[in-house]
């Protein structure tokens, strides 16, 4: 099965009674952000033939390979993982004023542990 039949099967039905496709769909819920970028010639002629060959407009094939190229992991990832890709892990220096690297080591931590109020 090719890309486009494997498409169709897709659309809603109420665009297919519409006569519109799933294209369509995507396309006029987007919102109106537009940018303009410039393309080296050769890129250019590139996208227009591979326009030209998929039957598909060039701003269609434009934002697919940004989503392919900006596209989220479809796996999840360790909360670890994440943190330390946001630059979380290590953040915190150790100065005389930062915490303490394990709580249960300072006795100031431990006063009225475990005795009643």
């Amino acid at each position: 099965m090719n890309e486009a039949e494997t498409r169709a099967e897709h659309i809603d039905p109420a665009l297919k009674a519409a006569g519109m496709s799933d294209v369509y769909a995507i396309v006029s819920d987007m919102a109106s952000d537009r940018i303009t970028i410039r393309l080296p010639e050769t890129l250019g002629q590139r996208l227009r033939h591979r326009s030209r060959i998929k039957g598909q407009p060039e701003s269609e094939l434009v934002r697919e390979a940004l989503e392919t190229y900006l596209g989220q992991p479809t796996e999840a990832r360790p909360a670890y993982e994440l943190a330390e890709e946001a630059g979380l892990i290590g953040c915190i220096g150790r100065g005389p004023k930062s915490p303490p690297a394990d709580l249960s080591s300072s006795p100031r931590h431990m006063e009225g542990f475990g005795k009643s109020k």
